[in-house]
């Protein structure tokens, strides 16, 4: 990857479309626009042009926005090409662009150049990734919060605290003898470092709320053959994922679908039915089925009749489990208020609002909070637990320079999370998770 290119991709949405975007960006882009315009249009004015072939022969007419660096996305002179969307159209730019000598962009490349020239740093590159990719109203939330730099400046004003007290300490250190370097300044400085770890540890205990964001709150729904799992997973899927039929056994394996619920990812699974059985496959199915409720947030035990519910040594301890007795639109079956938590028919619809109700009562309730700031992904935790424990044994410590060296190791750990330090190993792996021409 060769950020001295000239770089072109579709950066808009499957074709065909109504309008396809295709951006460049790069030291070559103004004359690359010149060869297909005729002319560079004024700076940040969308602009209608004719699209040319060397030849002089018209592809498209679109808009041509031009954004000279350093004021672009990438702080390179960058362009934007809004043709209409047919496959025809875009390829005929594409090749256009390629023969002037341009070259198509990797995966991640755009925003990579964003980074390299200090428009992004790694945390808003992550939400940004996140918010293309968020499909709930709390995932567009948290990834806002990223990709917008609320993230960033909590933790540059956490390295600016320990860089000033880094100062003060190198300071005692050096000039001890100064008059104007005041003595015994640690005392106020280690106030300061101990409280900025209480903040962190606050921070860090805030993930597990991010990642049942970004993943989803795991639900499985588990009982005996036949009583109802597929159906429930259909109807409030609401459309036809599980076969279901009246032979007991009938899944074998675990499906899941994904449902957005209260504005968070809800991942549901609908497991084998649990019974003890000599049947090989079923055996699997059932192996698989505890294996996934080992996982789960919470568990949807289902039974058809009452006195069902009786598979409680499949479920772990620590699981929250809601009993739901099913098919109680069948005359035969006598259901009593203490037998379940949740009563319903997936023929009738009855009781299917009392379980999603159910279901919302173990989210997290985050009406009226207008900041999302908390770490979503496992390299932003390892880091801050890195400068939490070095910040606890800096504390601990004797001797100042001991101390002052923590406060090193905890400054670099801060700075890895925003990639002002030591994360060049980390950039491939990043930056694969974008889409061509973002």
């Amino acid at each position: 990857m060769l950020f001295t290119d000239t770089i072109y991709a579709l950066s808009s949405g499957s074709l065909p479309a109504g309008v396809a975007v295709i951006r460049m960006s790069g030291p070559a882009t103004a004359d690359a626009v010149m060869h297909l315009c005729g002319s560079v249009p004024p700076a940040r004015v969308a602009t209608l042009r004719t699209i040319r072939t060397r030849n002089g022969d018209a592809l498209d007419s679109g808009l041509v926005i031009y954004f000279p660096g350093p004021a672009s996305f990438t702080g390179e002179d960058c362009c934007e090409l809004h043709v209409h969307g047919g496959r025809a159209v875009v390829n005929a730019v594409l090749d256009e662009l390629a023969a002037h000598g341009l070259r198509h962009a990797e995966a991640g490349e755009f925003s990579r150049r964003a980074f390299q020239n200090g428009k992004m740093d790694l945390v808003e590159v992550e939400g940004l990734a996140d918010l293309i990719a968020a499909e709930t109203e709390m995932q567009r939330r948290l990834a806002v919060e990223q990709s917008g730099g609320g993230q960033s400046a909590l933790y540059a004003g956490w390295a600016r605290r320990l860089t000033h007290a880094r100062a003060m300490i190198e300071a005692e250190l050096d000039f001890a003898d100064e008059d104007d370097v005041p003595g015994s300044i640690s005392a106020s400085i280690w106030a300061d470092v101990e409280k900025l770890r209480v903040e962190i540890d606050a921070h860090i205990a805030k993930a597990g709320l991010a990642e049942l964001i970004r993943d989803g709150l795991k639900i499985v729904i588990a009982g005996e053959p036949n009583a109802g799992k597929s159906s429930l997973l259909n109807a409030l899927a609401r459309r036809d994922i599980a076969i279901v039929t009246e032979i007991a056994g009938t899944t074998r394996d675990v499906l899941s679908v994904d449902l957005s619920l209260a504005g968070f990812s809800v991942k549901l699974f609908d497991t084998a039915g649990l019974r003890e059985t000599e049947e090989v496959v079923e055996r699997e199915g059932i192996r698989r089925a505890r294996e996934v409720i080992a996982h789960a947030d919470l568990v949807l035990l289902l039974s058809e009749k009452p006195g069902g519910f009786q598979v409680h040594e499949a479920l772990p301890e620590d699981v929250a489990v809601i009993r739901v007795a099913t098919k109680i639109d069948r005359p035969d079956v006598k259901w009593a208020r203490r037998d379940a938590d949740i009563f319903l028919s997936t023929i009738t619809g009855e009781g299917i609002a009392a379980l999603l109700r159910a279901l919302q009562a173990h989210l997290p309730d985050l009406a009226g909070k207008t900041s999302l700031s908390m770490p979503s992904r496992k390299r932003h935790v390892d880091c801050l637990r890195q400068a939490s424990a070095a910040l606890e044994r800096g504390l601990a410590a004797d001797g100042l320079e001991i101390r002052a060296e923590q406060l090193r190791i905890a400054s670099d750990a801060l700075g890895r999370i925003t990639g002002r330090v030591d994360v060049e190993n980390l950039l491939d792996v990043i930056f694969s998770e974008f889409c061509i021409g973002k």
